[in-house]
């Protein structure tokens, strides 16, 4: 992925995503609880958290600065997302969105949410 790509990501309001990650591990038998228990591990809010991100419109930048606590088992996360290692990415911003994409990746995927938490 380009800059360029990488500045539009960042861009994009945590809103337009979150109802794209609900379709997509509800089409592949997931509950949009367990794809929120997923974001909340990752990035420590709250189910009101989460709720209040979406609706004051916070960009991918704005949800993952001011997330209460981002998970330390995150180095844990590898695999590959848009053709680049997770976890070889050199920008923490974009490293930590596209942790976010991997583990909803996972869930729909069907991991285990032992599995998708490191235990």
């Amino acid at each position: 992925m380009n800059e360029k790509n990488n500045e539009r990501a960042k861009k994009m309001s945590f809103a337009s995503i979150y109802p794209l990650y609900v379709e997509k591990v509800v089409r592949k038998n997931r509950t949009q609880e367990e794809l929120d228990a997923v974001l909340s591990w990752l990035t420590g809010y709250t189910q009101k958290g989460l709720i209040e991100q979406i609706n004051k419109g916070a960009t991918l930048t704005e949800f993952i600065e001011a997330s209460p606590l981002f998970t330390p088992k995150a180095h844990l996360i590898t695999g590959v997302i848009c053709g680049i290692r997770v976890e070889e990415m050199t920008d923490p911003l974009m490293q930590k969105i596209r942790y976010m994409d991997k583990v909803v990746d996972e869930l729909a995927k069907g991991k285990t949410l032992d599995k998708i938490f490191r235990n």
